[in-house]
């Protein structure tokens, strides 16, 4: 199977040389551009992702002389292990693959990419955006700086981040208002995470409103089953019955969260009286 093969391929299909191919690939600097930059898409997928191919994206991304694309891609691949790592941990070696002394490694080569300002603004934004997925003291300053530019894309990333950075409610709210739609979609996704009940207004609105786009209104349905899941399960149920396939799984996942949230909300009240 070939690099084109995998990424045609669903990646619990790929077979056990998956990784090889995609580290032999990588590390070539004489392979195709867009082969590359393929491969290190590729090589972030959790069925392949190890030790062996986070030191290769970090190589790339800590050499100057590499394509801005490639970099930003070998950046932003590196944040789904690091969400992994830092929601798992490192007890039982089989739940995580690649070690505590890599996972520290990513972070400290992000941070320190990260505050070299003569670095493209592509991959500083794909650094930023990979990092937040593991949360740190630094990741403050940086969203709230990144949001306070007058740059649309330094903002999406800003909007991109709150969703795992805390401390930006106020953010959040004013990015719903944004006529941005990728923004709008990112502080739709953050109001969710961040079950902000303030955003129930216009995230409800969302999910009956007219011609809305389709990845806004996947997105409000999600959201509300977090902010609100009593209501959002009266407010979901017409959804169901949608002509469109993907909206009527996302309602459906979306009304069993609600269920499962309002369960424990309701455990939690009972074990407090």
């Amino acid at each position: 199977m070939d690099l084109k093969a995998l990424n045609e391929a669903p990646p619990w299909d790929w077979p056990p040389n998956a990784g090889k191919l995609i580290l032999e690939i990588l590390a070539d600097g004489q392979a195709d551009a867009a082969d590359r930059i393929l491969a290190a898409e590729l090589a972030g997928d959790y069925t392949v992702i190890d030790d062996e191919l986070v030191e290769a994206l970090l190589s790339v991304l800590n050499d100057s002389g590499e394509l801005e694309d490639l970099r930003a891609t070998a950046a932003i691949s590196l944040g789904p292990i690091l969400d992994h790592a830092d929601m798992d941990g490192f007890d039982d070696p089989d739940d995580t693959p690649i070690s505590e002394d890599t996972f520290r490694k990513i972070q400290e080569n992000l941070r320190r990419l990260y505050v070299d300002d003569a670095l493209p603004k592509k991959v500083r934004r794909r650094i930023l955006e990979a990092s937040v997925r593991a949360p740190q003291a630094w990741h403050q300053e940086a969203v709230r700086a990144a949001y306070a530019q007058s740059d649309d894309d330094w903002n999406l990333t800003a909007a991109f981040a709150m969703r795992w950075v805390q401390g930006f409610n106020s953010q959040i709210l004013e990015a719903l208002a944004s006529s941005d739609s990728d923004i709008h979609y990112q502080a739709i996704c953050a109001a969710g995470n961040w079950e902000l009940d303030a955003a129930w207004s216009h995230v409800s609105e969302l999910v009956s409103a007219p011609d809305i786009e389709k990845p806004i209104l996947l997105a409000a349905i999600d959201a509300t089953a977090s902010i609100r899941p009593l209501e959002a399960g009266r407010l979901l149920m017409d959804l169901t019955v949608s002509d469109d396939e993907d909206i009527v799984e996302a309602a459906h996942e979306a009304l069993a969260m609600a269920a499962a949230r309002f369960q424990d909300e309701f455990d939690d009240d009972g074990d407090a009286r």
